[in-house]
């Protein structure tokens, strides 16, 4: 009688040449292996950083010269740098409801700045960025400034985040936790300490978020609230500040952008310490145009060659820096000029983590695009509104009304950047047409929140 073979010695022979010819077997039958960090389950991570009123001149990857934003410009020199993208709108609270949501916030009525002590917010069946990549899996966190309601229910903790660090209305000192008008750092729903400048303080709390998330699929949203006002740096920033530069103003807030770029050079090592460069898009945007009016908090900015500034309708209040960065997969140096918009985040990010979509979205997917992959989408026209001012922008040419369209004008971007040349009275069809464009996108929208 031949000897048993144990099982232990069949596993040791038949195991191997099941390994072996495991993969054409399911070749076979249709089945792909993923790669080992496919198969771990490792969606791609989203770090969405956003500048508080930064202007659109004062980034060296924009020309400037009186100061180097080196992490910054790397973002769109490792990236794509996007020429023409916009925000939804021209002050701060709007553009954020815009972007975290996919819809221009006109839809439901989040027209203007809820105030400290303001009882609206963005509203609660509006699904933000976080409330729809939570239940995929992913970590969600916002360090900086929220903006978005400060009654219980709309705290950055039941809008789909999971830690938040930073303050929930439009301001805040750099210096102190308790800000006598615009109300206390929180962490989580709790009052915090600030020990640091609170540009140093938002950094840290993502490097921090990073470091902890690592090893599962996270969205950071690293909402800083440079350079904003109050005008507040630590000395040893002015210092890096040319001599020639005598404003000093202008040279506050130029140390506010070298403090604010450090910052996100902290949160870029991060992601290059733990490995996570190929597995996670960043984007980086401006919330609205750089503020040049003493009635829009002015700042210092500047957003040369671009016409007016925040709370104004024309370029500078509108179009801002705005870059996408992921290694291995964006090449880099891109530079486009197509119209995109910060509605076109979240769609995108959606398609990114194979997260359903749904039509009511206003912006589109444009990571093909940006890769390389694609042509530039098809698309419909931007619409702002804010107080009197309209504007359409429909390819190059931009209508903006004052008081509804009672006073039209017509500018070709393409060739104006600065729009300083009106072509509605050549063009009195095409100004009426874009008008009609507006009024019926305007018919669809919600009754105001609040009374402006």
């Amino acid at each position: 009688m031949g000897k048993i073979e144990s099982q232990a010695a069949r596993q040791n022979r038949v195991l191997p040449k099941i390994k072996k010819y495991l993969p054409l077997l399911l070749a076979a039958l249709g089945v792909v292996l993923l790669p080992p960090a496919m198969q771990a389950g490792d969606a791609p991570n989203i770090v969405l950083i956003v500048a508080d009123d930064l202007g659109y001149a004062d980034l060296g990857v924009h020309g400037c010269k009186d100061i180097v934003t080196p992490n910054i410009d790397s973002i769109a020199n490792d990236g794509v740098r996007f020429t023409s993208g916009y925000v939804t709108a021209p002050v701060c609270a709007p553009s954020r409801a815009g972007f975290l949501t996919g819809r221009w916030q006109d839809r439901f009525g989040f027209e203007d700045n809820p105030l400290p002590g303001s009882k609206w917010g963005l509203p609660l069946e509006r699904k933000t960025i976080a409330e729809r990549l939570k239940p995929e899996g992913y970590a969600t966190g916002i360090f900086g400034k929220w903006h978005q309601g400060e009654a219980p229910e709309y705290l950055p903790t039941n809008r789909g985040f999971d830690e938040f660090f930073g303050f929930l209305s439009g301001m805040h000192s750099y210096f102190h936790a308790d800000d006598p008008q615009w109300g206390k750092i929180y962490r989580g729903t709790e009052p915090a300490s600030l020990d640091k400048y609170l540009t140093r303080a938002i950094a840290d709390e993502c490097v921090s978020f990073i470091d902890r998330h690592k090893d599962k699929p996270f969205f950071l949203y690293a909402a800083f609230n440079a350079p904003h006002i109050p005008g507040e740096v630590p000395e040893g920033y002015l210092t890096r500040i040319p001599e020639g530069i005598t404003d000093p103003v202008r040279r506050t807030y130029l140390a506010m952008v070298r403090a604010l770029d450090d910052g996100v050079g902290s949160i870029l090592e991060s992601l290059r310490k733990n490995g996570l460069d190929q597995n996670t898009l960043v984007i980086f945007f401006s919330d609205n145009g750089g503020p040049i009016m003493k009635e829009a908090a002015a700042n210092g900015a500047s957003n040369k060659p671009l016409r007016g500034g925040k709370a104004e309708l024309w370029e500078g209040g509108i179009r801002v820096p705005f870059f996408m960065r992921w290694t291995g997969r964006i090449p880099a140096g891109r530079v486009l000029d197509e119209p995109v918009i910060s509605l076109d985040v979240l769609p995108s990010v959606l398609a990114l983590a194979g997260v359903p979509s749904d039509s009511t979205l206003d912006g589109v997917n444009i990571l093909p695009w940006a890769e390389g992959k694609a042509s530039a989408p098809d698309r419909q026209p931007f619409f702002w509104k804010f107080y009197n001012q309209i504007v359409v922008r429909e390819g190059g040419l931009k209508f903006i009304g004052q008081d509804y369209g009672r006073k039209s004008e017509l500018y070709d971007l393409k060739n104006d950047i600065s729009e300083t040349t009106d072509l509605a009275p050549g063009n009195p069809e095409k100004a009426a047409a874009l008008k009609a464009r507006f009024e019926e996108w305007n018919r669809a929208n919600g009754t105001p929140l609040h009374t402006p």
